[in-house]
C-alpha cells in the first residue's frame, strides 16, 4: 500500500482538468483505486459535481468519487505540489523537461512535497495555461497515425508505473493454491499407470522404462495442487466406466 510513513512520498494527486462526462471521471477513479491511488482534484467538471454517472462507472471505486475534490483553476488544484507534470504532447516551442510515466514515477518516488498528474478534458486535452503550471510534460510513444487515448486510459498507464514501486500485492500469485504433496501425484501416476498398462501403452517392454519416466515427468512438471489432481483422478475414474 501507499507509504505513510513521515518524510516518505506520498502518491500523486491525480488533478482532471475540465472533464466532461461524469462516466469517464469514474473510469479515471477506477483506474486510480485498481494500483493504489485515491487522491482524485477535479477542476471545473462540465456537469458538475458530484456527478450520478460516475458511481456506476467507478465499479466499486466509491473511496475516490466520494473523496474527490472540486476546484475553479487548475492552479488551486495543485497549490500545494511541489512537483507537477502535465500529460500532453510536446509542443515545438515547449522548453519543459519530456519525461515517460515510468520516469515520472521513478521522480516522484523519491520527491519531497506533493506531486501532481495533469489530465486534460476529453476533447481537447490540456491548454497552453494549464501546461504552463507543469514543472515537466509527461508523454508516451504512441503510434503517430493514431494517437487517442481516452482518459482512462491515460491515468492507468501512470498509475501502474507509479504502482511499480508500491508494494500492491499480485492477485494470481497469492490466490494460487500450494503444489500438491508427492503422495498424491503418485497416486495420479500410478492411477494412469493403470489404465494404460491393459492398453499396452507401455510396449515394447524395451522401451517401458523410458516410457514411464517420460509419463512421470509430464505429470509431476505441471505444478498440479490438490484439486487439479483430484479432477484429473476424477477424469481417469470416469473414462474407465463402462457405458451406460
Amino acid at each position: 500500500m501507499p507509504k505513510t510513513a513521515e518524510g516518505a512520498p506520498k502518491p500523486p494527486v491525480i488533478v482532471l482538468v475540465r472533464p466532461q462526462l461524469g462516466e469517464n471521471i469514474g473510469k479515471a477513479a477506477r483506474a486510480m483505486l485498481n494500483f493504489g491511488l485515491t487522491e482524485l482534484r477535479l477542476v471545473a467538471p462540465r456537469d458538475g459535481w458530484p456527478n450520478p454517472d460516475a458511481g456506476p462507472s467507478a465499479a466499486g471505486a466509491d473511496i475516490v468519487i466520494e473523496r474527490a475534490a472540486v476546484f475553479e483553476t487548475t492552479a488551486e488544484a495543485v497549490a500545494d505540489c511541489a512537483h507537477v507534470y502535465a500529460t500532453t504532447v510536446r509542443r515545438r516551442n515547449d522548453t519543459k523537461p519530456v519525461v515517460s510515466p515510468e520516469e515520472a514515477a521513478a521522480e516522484i518516488h523519491v520527491a519531497t512535497g506533493r506531486s501532481a498528474l495533469l489530465f486534460g478534458a476529453e476533447r481537447s486535452g490540456l491548454d497552453i495555461q494549464d501546461v504552463s503550471l507543469a514543472r515537466k510534460i509527461l508523454t508516451v510513444p504512441i503510434n503517430p497515425e493514431f494517437s487517442s487515448l481516452n482518459l482512462a486510459q491515460a491515468v492507468i498507464l501512470c498509475a501502474y508505473e507509479w504502482s511499480k514501486f508500491e508494494t500492491l500485492e499480485q492477485p494470481t500469485v497469492t490466490d494460487q493454491l500450494p503444489p500438491a504433496p508427492q503422495e498424491d501425484l503418485e497416486g495420479l501416476i500410478a492411477h494412469f499407470e493403470q489404465m494404460l498398462e491393459p492398453k499396452d501403452y507401455f510396449f515394447p517392454e524395451s522401451r517401458a522404462d523410458m516410457t514411464r519416466r517420460n509419463l512421470r515427468n509430464v505429470l509431476t512438471g505441471a505444478g498440479w495442487n490438490h484439486l487439479e489432481v483430484r479432477t484429473m483422478r476424477g477424469v481417469l475414474t470416469t473414462l474407465a466406466r463402462k457405458p451406460r
